[in-house]
This record gives C-alpha cells, sequence and structure tokens, in this order.
C-alpha cells in the first residue's frame, strides 16, 4: 500500500494572532508560512508524489503552490475531509479567551467527547479524515501501484488525528501529538499495519532548545504557530 506524505500548511495570520482560525475564509500564510512554503519543493525534491492532495482552506492551497509549480505534471485534487475541523462558534476567536471556557477542559483531557458548539465533535474529524486516507490509499494503490507516496496539505488536528489512528491510540491521547506549521510526517501503510515513519519533521532541530518562555502545558488547539 502507499506511504502517505502529510504536511501541515505553512504559519498563518491566524496563528501569530492567536486565533483558532477553522474554517473562517481569507486565512492566508504570513511571511514565515510563505518562506516555510517555498521551501517545500527542495525538501521534497527525492520523492516522486504520485498524487497531491489538499484541504480546500486558503493557507492549505498556498502551502502547495511553490509545489505545484516545481512540479508542472501534477495538480492538486481537493478533498473537505481533510479540512480543518469545523470548529462552529469557536471559529475566529482568540485561543487565550477560549482557555477559561469549560470545553477546553475536556478538549485537552478527553477530546473524544468534545463537540463544538455550531460545529463538529472531534471524534467525527478523525473519522472523516481516516475515511478519506483509505479511499484515497486504495485510489493510489490501483492507479500508481502498492509503492506510490503521495501526499497531502491539511491542518494540525486533522493530522495529529491521522497519527493516532495509524498508531492505534485512542483519540483521548492525541494531545500528546505536536505537529508544527509545514511539517512533514510520513505514514507507511501495509496490509495488516500502519508504520510512522516521521513526525512533524521540519528539520529545525533548533526550536528543540530551551526557551526563554517554557512552552503551555496545554496542546494548542489547530495546532499552534509553532516554535519562534
Amino acid at each position: 500500500m502507499p506511504t502517505l506524505i502529510l504536511v501541515r500548511h505553512g504559519r498563518s495570520t491566524a496563528n501569530t494572532e492567536g486565533l483558532l482560525a477553522g474554517w473562517t475564509p481569507g486565512v492566508a500564510l504570513d511571511e514565515r508560512g510563505r518562506t516555510q512554503a517555498a521551501a517545500l519543493p527542495q525538501r521534497l525534491a527525492e520523492l516522486p508524489l504520485a498524487e497531491i492532495v489538499s484541504s480546500p482552506l486558503q493557507r492549505c492551497q498556498e502551502t502547495l503552490q511553490p509545489l505545484l509549480d516545481a512540479r508542472p505534471g501534477l495538480t492538486a485534487h481537493t478533498d473537505e475531509r481533510i479540512g480543518e475541523c469545523h470548529y462552529g462558534d469557536w471559529s475566529g476567536r482568540k485561543l487565550a479567551e477560549l482557555k477559561d471556557e469549560p470545553l477546553m477542559e475536556v478538549v485537552q483531557a478527553h477530546p473524544s467527547a468534545a463537540a463544538f458548539p455550531g460545529g463538529e465533535s472531534m471524534r467525527s474529524m478523525q473519522t472523516r479524515a481516516a475515511e478519506a486516507v483509505r479511499e484515497w490509499n486504495a485510489r493510489v494503490e490501483r492507479d500508481h501501484g502498492p509503492d506510490a507516496v503521495y501526499l497531502m496539505c491539511s491542518h494540525g488536528d486533522i493530522i495529529k488525528s491521522l497519527v493516532a489512528d495509524a498508531l492505534g491510540l485512542h483519540l483521548d491521547l492525541f494531545q500528546r501529538i505536536s505537529v508544527e506549521p509545514c511539517s512533514i510526517t510520513a505514514i507507511r501503510y501495509t496490509r495488516l499495519r500502519p508504520f510512522l515513519v516521521r513526525l512533524g519533521d521540519t528539520g529545525d532541530f533548533a526550536s528543540l532548545a530551551p526557551r526563554e518562555t517554557p512552552p503551555a502545558d496545554d496542546a494548542p488547539v489547530g495546532g499552534g504557530a509553532g516554535a519562534p
């Protein structure tokens, strides 16, 4: 079965403004995000990508554009099932305001029970994304063979939920996973089990050094802005 390369979109204006973007329209990459996207073609240069699939949201489409420009034979298929979680009434709000909402404690500690008002549950988010991956695995294998490599550009919570699914982790543990903007995660699927072969790889080890301000204990909903 194919190997899936999961790319989180580059840093966005919502990331730097501390907003939970969700499906809010017009959320673009910021300057650093555009730089991250511009580096993708070189980072992935050795991979013979059979297909490229994208979330419909602008920040993912912008992240993929340099890669598509470098590979004129490829186009990006859009799949809404790998779009960001529908955060409903939380969309567009500041994360600093949301941290005191009673639901945030559930999102952090028991996400399988979390459902966003006016939006969807985190359980539904994981289900639709995993179904999309399984369908694309079958399609890519049918059209390109079992050793094919393909790419999906998606969002932090989506990618974390797919990693949890691949590892057989309960969704309640997915907040222990971190994927920074424009990081690369790779899952090799086989007939019996998936193998996680890369997780949140940015190539930047400086971000692991101690920070003047330690990172928060809570997981950033939506994936966060990454290392400063």
